[in-house]
């Protein structure tokens, strides 16, 4: 499996965007999916997760402004981010997990939100 990611950009406060991470390979439906993001400086942090069952779980900070999703006839996950802020400047990853454990992780995408 190797992902993708894309989508990053330069947005202002209050602004959009929808990162995509693309996987190819098999057993996608199979497996969870997450994003995290490591701002200059900082570790790398928890941003959201999916189940292979579709449920999701959100990093207190972004509740309510991004929402993950999955396209399993695509092979593709997303994170739509609403209502963007500075602080949410980073390099945004994806995380795969397999069901019987593999994890691999994406190439990460730059996120810059100006003020």
């Amino acid at each position: 499996v190797q992902l993708q990611a894309s989508g990053g950009g330069l947005v202002q406060a209050g602004g959009s965007l929808r990162l995509s991470c693309a996987a190819s390979g098999r057993y996608f439906s199979s497996a969870g999916f997450g994003w995290f993001r490591q701002a200059p400086g900082k570790e790398r942090e928890f941003v959201a997760r999916i189940s292979r069952g579709n449920s999701r779980e959100y990093v207190d900070s972004v509740e309510g402004r991004f929402t993950i999703s999955r396209d399993n006839a695509k092979n593709t996950v997303y994170l739509q981010m609403n209502s963007l802020k500075p602080e949410d400047t980073a390099i945004y990853y994806c995380k795969y997990t397999a069901h019987w454990g593999q994890i691999i992780w994406g190439q990460g995408t730059l996120v810059t939100v100006s003020s």
